[in-house]
């Protein structure tokens, strides 16, 4: 497998990516994932500046391997990717949007720019923009979802569509079987998400990890329902109370849906969370969390035990090996015909 120049100053020993999976990406998983030769990823847009530097402060602790931040471009970003540059950040993906205008400053600082896409047009524009990685995020993924295109008609339209530009493959990827076939679609890597919600470092509520664990992919939910905090954004949950008692009163629009207006859980901090808001339980929720938004791609099925980050990995990994082995059998074919 060829790696690109920009993959290659990353020292991975496998193109596995962690997605940022909000506040369930804590530092102690992004650290484990890029210690077992991946890359680990932390969820930027939400934490004021202070409070990145801290979080980067303790990623220095944790690991001396490149990690990522990335950044929402629906929401204010300017300080705070600021100060993911000048800590050092090594790589930096952008999601939801449009990130043309940073490539030059990320690349100035020594990072790797990645574009989240989910449009071979907007695969396109990335790739003109001078983006160094491209991930395809098929409509299978977990969280927030930006395309139509299923993982497996996007990836190679997407690889075919940017040339030698390195593409990861993201959306239902949850093992190694996975892995195998983004490879096979023309991947370079992937982009994981819902298999890093069972990892013992997650920052991720009991309860959801339970019921992750407990689902299959019939019962996830593609819509816009928790959208108070970021409205208009289709995300991938899986089907909760909340969602039952929405779909079973048809479906109202906002502010006629089940429960509106009322507050559900508490954080650490004593602030209230409503119903309907677009975050996920992490372990200091109190309060109904089952009821909120519980972020989980369509290969949820998949994941089946609560493992160590470098265990996640290692299994994942393994369908690198499968792709190796075949094409190592066509060469061998092929020398000998």
């Amino acid at each position: 497998m060829t790696l690109s120049v920009a993959l290659r100053s990353l020292d991975l020993a496998v193109p596995i990516f962690q997605a940022p999976i909000g506040g369930i990406a804590s530092p102690e998983l992004a650290a484990a994932v890029s210690n077992a030769g991946g890359l680990g990823h932390l969820a930027c847009t939400w934490r004021n500046p202070d409070q990145l530097k801290a979080l980067f402060a303790t990623m220095s602790q944790l690991t001396r391997k490149p990690y990522g931040a990335n950044f929402v471009l629906d929401f204010p970003i300017e300080d705070r990717l600021d100060v993911a540059l000048a800590c050092g950040v090594r790589a930096i993906s952008f999601f939801w949007g449009d990130a043309a205008r940073y490539v030059a400053r990320v690349k100035e600082a020594g990072a790797i720019a990645i574009q989240v896409v989910g449009s071979i047009a907007d695969a396109r524009r990335a790739a003109d923009a001078g983006f160094d990685l491209i991930v395809a995020q098929g409509r299978e993924a977990g969280g927030h979802v930006r395309g139509e295109l299923g993982t497996m008609t996007l990836v190679p339209q997407v690889v075919d569509a940017v040339g030698k530009l390195p593409v990861l493959a993201g959306g239902g990827i949850a093992d190694h079987r996975g892995v195998a076939a983004a490879m096979a679609l023309g991947a370079t890597g992937v982009w994981v998400g819902t298999r890093f919600l069972a990892a013992s470092e997650a920052n991720i509520h009991p309860q959801y990890r339970d019921l992750v664990l407990a689902s299959d992919g019939d019962n996830t939910l593609y819509s816009e329902l928790f959208d108070i905090g970021w409205p208009h954004a289709p995300l991938r949950t899986l089907k909760n109370a909340t969602a039952r008692n929405w779909e079973a009163a048809n479906r109202p629009a906002a502010p006629h849906r089940p429960g509106e207006g009322e507050d559900i859980a508490r954080r650490a901090d004593g602030s209230q969370i409503p119903r309907y808001f677009f975050g996920s339980p992490t372990r200091d929720v109190t309060g109904d969390a089952e009821a909120m938004a519980l972020y989980a791609g369509e290969g949820v099925g998949l994941v089946r035990a609560q493992q160590s980050a470098s265990a996640i990995v290692s299994e994942l990994a393994a369908g690198l090996n499968v792709v190796s082995a075949a094409s190592n059998a066509r060469r061998s074919r092929a020398r000998s015909a």
